[in-house]
């Protein structure tokens, strides 16, 4: 879909367009209000300044729609950004797992990264060395790296 026909869309319909580059339906809802944007520019503008602005629990929920990295059923966009865990070592892969329950057990939600261009030893690394983060700045981290994600999903999503 190009940006110009999220631009026309009804508010119902470009919120759901919306909910798949971020699963939080407060942002959704605020980005589907913001219409139109001129271009791809003003669209992040919008996507930064309101992801900033909603609150912990919208990132929260924002968050819990994205598969754990690492995991071999992701599918859709999620499956693309997290492509370089299917080339990872078994070794990689399992250590990820292991990694990832840890995180949630101790912050509550999943980690989130940016995994576009990243590989699974990159990924692993990364996840290992937030782990003694305090909960307030992981959950900052986290959300720096969804924002990230976002982005890229948008530009993505609504081409020019």
């Amino acid at each position: 879909m190009r940006l110009d026909e999220l631009n026309r869309l009804p508010r119902y319909r470009a919120e759901e367009e919306l909910l798949k580059c971020c699963g939080s339906r407060a942002w959704a809802r605020a980005m589907a209000q913001r219409r139109p944007f001129a271009n791809l520019d003003r669209l992040a503008q919008a996507a930064g300044e309101i992801w900033w602005n909603i609150d912990s629990t919208d990132w929260l929920e924002a968050f819990r729609a994205h598969p754990r990295i690492g995991e071999r059923a992701v599918t859709g966009t999620a499956a693309a950004e997290q492509a370089a865990m299917n080339r990872a070592p078994t070794a990689v892969a399992e250590a990820l797992a292991v990694a990832n329950c840890d995180y949630f057990d101790k912050f509550g939600f999943i980690f989130i990264i940016c995994a576009t261009g990243k590989s699974g030893e990159e990924m692993l690394d990364s996840l290992r060395s937030r782990l003694p983060n305090s909960p307030e700045q992981e959950l900052h981290i986290a959300a720096e790296e969804h924002n990230k994600i976002t982005l890229l999903r948008l530009k993505k999503a609504f081409p020019l």
